[in-house]
């Protein structure tokens, strides 16, 4: 069987006739962290109907992105320097309300000329960088959003430079998680994994646990893939499916009783210079009724969007101690359990995907769809089962 091709031109992947384009960079783009900013998308294509561009040919937007990069240089004229790139991608065909295109980070950006003549077919136009950094924003790419109505980025520090930069209103959206997806109610699985220690880890807390599961005292899910990056402190691998790998952390998850979550590239504080984020792990660990331990963000955004008891125990980054640690906590199953379901009632209250969908509409004045209130309706659900089970445990 030959290998498909990859067209020169992106896919168009029809919706239930929404008035919603997306521009999805999944065919392309497939480390095991962009599964995210791609679960977001499947979110909204789920309550708006949208269509959804599809590039599959990333070798010739990095052609035309250096070509571009080098006429800007050159000329100091963004003007100048798109009429020297050659045209890619094809013109749309139709009208729509929004352009909502979601992008894993800056150097993505320029993807957006697949889709030549975007502006003139959507009313509105608003976008959604999920990963940038204030040490690492690209000019010569940030500025090509200045024809959106609103920029929305999942890390708040560098929200005001890209402001600057393009001119237009720009916003921090946290991240969120598919609830419906990592919660465990109406009918929860055992929690046979005792603790779950994914992507970036300490060496000191990884060898303490590690050890405790050598011995036959726990159950410890951990990565095994190579360590990669300056150092070794990147822990990614490629998957295949990202709809699919979501689904396979929500029911690792929803099994696990202790979740180990810490702030954004909390091993690399050399190069943050106190840039401090909220990482995907607490979104999905309270969804799916973990405990979560480990070192948060010493930010007032934190607290602010997990303001309740226990949201987080605090775990230093490099614990020797953290089986015991862990051991004195299981001493107060009542705690546990009010934990585990009062975590997942928060999720489903503040921190599913269509909250984040729900901000957008409202910056922009779009009214919701009938999906994405009937999928708030069923988020308001879960959450009272959750609450009746917090009650009914006495906790």
């Amino acid at each position: 069987m030959q290998p498909r091709r990859r067209s020169s031109l992106p896919d168009l992947v029809r919706g239930k006739s929404g008035d919603v384009l997306q521009l999805s960079m999944r065919r392309i783009h497939d480390l095991v962290a962009f599964c995210l900013p791609y679960e977001f998308e499947d979110v909204v294509a789920e309550v708006t109907g949208a269509d959804r561009l599809v590039p599959e040919n990333y070798g010739e937007v990095e052609i035309a992105r250096r070509l571009y990069k080098l006429a800007r240089l050159a000329t100091r004229s963004r003007r100048l320097a798109r009429a020297m790139v050659p045209r890619i991608g094809a013109r749309l065909t139709r009208d729509y309300e929004l352009f909502f295109p979601v992008f894993n980070n800056p150097y993505e950006l320029f993807a957006l000329a697949m889709a030549p003549g975007w502006r003139e077919r959507c009313r509105v136009a608003a976008c959604f960088i999920s990963e940038i950094w204030s040490y690492d924003i690209p000019d010569y790419l940030v500025e090509l959003l200045a024809e959106f109505d609103h920029v929305f980025v999942g890390a708040s520090q560098p929200v005001q430079e890209i402001a600057r930069i393009v001119g237009r209103p720009c916003t921090y959206l946290p991240l969120a998680a598919d609830v419906l997806r990592f919660a465990p109610h109406p009918d929860p699985p055992p929690r046979v994994i005792d603790v779950c220690n994914i992507g970036r880890r300490s060496p000191v807390t990884h060898a303490a646990l590690l050890e405790r599961a050598r011995e036959g005292r726990i159950f410890y899910y951990y990565d095994t893939v190579r360590a990669s990056g300056d150092g070794g402190k990147q822990m990614t691998f490629r998957v295949n499916d990202a709809s699919e790998h979501r689904l396979l952390l929500a029911n690792l998850l929803k099994r696990s009783r202790y979740y180990v979550a810490n702030r954004s590239r909390v091993n690399e504080p050399e190069i943050l210079a106190g840039q401090e984020e909220i990482s995907s792990r607490f979104y999905e660990g309270i969804a799916a009724g973990a405990v979560l331990v480990g070192e948060p963000p010493r930010s007032d955004e934190f607290r602010k969007q997990f303001d309740w008891q226990d949201a987080v125990i605090r775990l230093p980054f490099d614990s020797p101690d953290a089986p015991s640690i862990l051991e004195a906590i299981d001493a107060d199953p009542r705690r546990l359990a009010r934990i585990q379901r009062e975590n997942v009632q928060q999720a489903a209250l503040r921190h599913d995907w269509v909250h984040r969908l729900r901000s957008i509409f409202e910056t922009l004045r779009i009214r919701p769809t009938e999906a994405m209130l009937a999928r708030e309706e069923r988020l308001r659900s879960l959450a009272a089962t959750a609450q009746l089970a917090v009650r009914r445990a006495g906790a």
